[in-house]
């Protein structure tokens, strides 16, 4: 009978990171500074630790993992690979299916792969407390987690509408002796003045991240600011994912031949799939693997938005970042997907899509939760709404083979559980979840605004990126 569960030992735990940046078809366009309109990082040397800002501009492709990363990593890490044989069974699919479950970190999800190291990296250089922002609140839990392992304090900004979907997400984060504010709140400049002007707003990531990094720059000597996803260091640290799935892979002599994930800013996708890419350009994969990106249709900002220079928080504190983007202005509807609620991705992904190095795709939240009904009465785990768009990916590519007949090897990250996220499931079984598309239109009223604000961005976008939509 084949193997459902594959294990590693601890000390098959990564020693190094995968940095992609050397191995992508095309440099990556630098960050811009609105002020100068010239390549510049802005603010980010005030915000971020050296190291990570060293990690973050760093060429190198292996970057080695601290020891006591690697410590605490041991307390979950390896992560299971599952083989999906009831899912398989029930789907009468020829292919086979297996699924990275990163689940079982104290958080519930893959963020305290970047989050530990964060945290670690704050510590050494003298920071007390670490400030962020959080859409579902996977990504405050862990950090909440991460700084408490390391000894700090951490705030944490939570977009409104999660917030009030996922009280039990604030909890958690308090039990870590975080402290969490719905966002946009009253803490900062930014969240009073969206507030004074819609009393009743529900909050995007954008907002969060402006409150996040407003707190730590004026609180500059205690306070850091730590990001969840998007920027490279965050992504290269995720690829533990990836790299122990590939030694996984090896033990029952396998290979994907598509890797599905979903992408709110690119991190847990960009983790599991990194590593089999570096086999792809290197040489060294056995197959032709596609790469798959699963995004919301709530939120489609590869499948729908502009590939051009805008800023990663709604504030515009921070500098212009290359990304396809549905405009720093974006206000998602109240999906239960928070962590893809996002309104751009992560640049790395932005050159390999507009490359066709890899391929997106994007699902209403009724047809992903009907996929993960589906899985979790066949896999017995409760998935979290993010990670049920690779799911959905997965179980299409599945039944595609069921028609073809061919026998193709499916690898997906189910990134993290959805036990704080049953409030989502009781609206989807009681028939009251809605399939939110956002419109193409509001993706070029948002355009047109930023145009307006700097005049000059066309030919940013020119020197730098095309900046033409997929």
């Amino acid at each position: 009978m084949p193997t459902k569960k594959i294990l590693l030992d601890e000390e098959q735990i990564p020693k190094q990171w995968y940095n992609i940046v050397p191995d992508l078809p095309k440099p990556l366009p630098p960050f811009i500074d609105p002020a100068t309109k010239e390549p510049g990082v802005g603010i980010v040397p005030r915000i971020f630790p050296k190291e990570i800002i060293g990690q973050e501009i760093s060429t190198a492709r292996w970057i080695d993992i601290p020891e006591e990363v690697r410590d605490v990593y041991r307390l979950w890490r390896p992560t299971p690979l599952f083989r999906a044989l009831g899912l398989e069974k029930a789907l009468k699919t020829p292919a086979k299916i297996y699924y990275k479950y990163e689940g079982v970190s104290p958080a519930g999800s893959h963020k305290p792969n970047t989050a530990v190291p964060q945290a670690f990296y704050n510590m050494k250089e003298g920071t007390e407390r670490l400030t962020t922002e959080t859409g579902a609140g996977q990504w405050g839990s862990a950090l909440s987690f991460a700084a408490a392992m390391f000894g700090l304090k951490a705030t944490v900004y939570m977009v409104r509408a999660s917030y009030d979907q996922k009280p039990y997400r604030r909890m958690m984060m308090e039990a870590f002796r975080a402290q969490c504010y719905p966002s946009p709140s009253t803490q900062t400049e930014a969240g009073r003045k969206i507030l004074a002007e819609d009393p009743d707003n529900k909050g995007s990531l954008g907002i969060a991240i402006s409150e996040a990094v407003e707190d730590a720059l004026v609180n500059e000597k205690e306070a850091n600011y730590a990001i969840g996803s998007v920027f490279n260091h965050v992504l290269l640290h995720q690829t533990v994912e990836g790299l122990e799935a590939k030694k996984q892979l090896e033990l029952v002599d396998d290979y994907p031949d598509v890797i599905y994930g979903c992408i709110g800013g690119g991190s847990s996708f960009s983790g599991l799939f990194w590593p089999f890419y570096y086999d792809k350009v290197t040489g060294k994969a056995p197959k032709n693997t596609r790469f798959v990106a699963t995004e919301a249709t709530a939120c489609p900002k590869v499948t729908k938005g502009e590939y051009q220079y805008d800023h990663g928080d709604t504030a515009r504190i921070t500098p212009l970042v290359p990304m396809h983007t549905l405009g720093h202005d974006f206000i998602p509807a109240p999906i239960h997907a928070g962590g893809l609620r996002y309104h751009g991705i992560a640049p790395t992904i932005s050159v390999l899509a507009a490359e066709k190095q890899m391929e997106t795709r994007a699902y209403n939240q009724v047809e992903v939760f009907d996929a993960a009904k589906l899985f979790l009465r066949t896999e017995g785990i409760i998935p979290a709404p993010e990670p049920s768009h690779a799911i959905k990916g997965a179980i299409d590519e599945a039944l595609r083979c069921k028609e073809t007949g061919e026998e193709k090897t499916i690898l997906f990250l189910l990134c993290g559980h959805g036990f704080f996220d049953m409030q989502a499931y009781d609206e989807y079984f009681n028939g009251r979840l809605q399939p939110y598309e956002y419109p193409t239109q509001k993706v070029a009223e948002s355009m047109e605004k930023l145009h307006k604000l700097y005049p000059w961005l066309e030919d940013v976008n020119k020197k730098y990126i095309s900046c033409e939509p997929l």
